[in-house]
């Protein structure tokens, strides 16, 4: 699975809220999203079809679109590109970067250590 661009996350979030979603409601939705035109959110959508990440079905009245990824797919496939990317690969160092900017809140901090302490159990399994 490809990366998804700025402007494929959008289509894609109106996607994954309802699908299939005729091509009126997304491009209503891209207007009142981020200002998108008719004719942008179109092209995004005939160019998505071609790439294989929404499916197009056409009973010649109406378009209907409908994802052909999974968001949490996608949300998995864009956390490892980002990781790479910024922290080469290191979860300490992102973690590291967050807590040094004291962006965590005890809760956060808490389930963090849950996560962790779960890590680590499975780990000794």
């Amino acid at each position: 699975m490809k990366i998804l661009s700025e402007a494929e996350w959008n289509i894609m979030e109106s996607l994954w809220e309802e699908s299939p979603k005729v091509g009126s409601r997304i491009v209503a939705d891209m207007g009142g999203r981020i200002g998108w035109s008719r004719s942008t959110t179109l092209t995004m959508l005939k160019r998505m079809t071609e790439k294989g990440l929404i499916f197009c079905e056409d009973n010649g009245q109406m378009k209907a679109y409908t994802s052909l990824i999974e968001r949490e797919d996608a949300v998995k496939r864009e956390t490892e590109s980002f990781l790479q990317r910024v922290y080469h690969g290191s979860i300490s160092m992102l973690v590291s970067g967050f807590v040094e900017r004291k962006r965590l809140s005890p809760e956060e901090l808490s389930e963090l250590r849950q996560i962790l302490d779960k890590a680590e159990e499975e780990c000794h399994e």
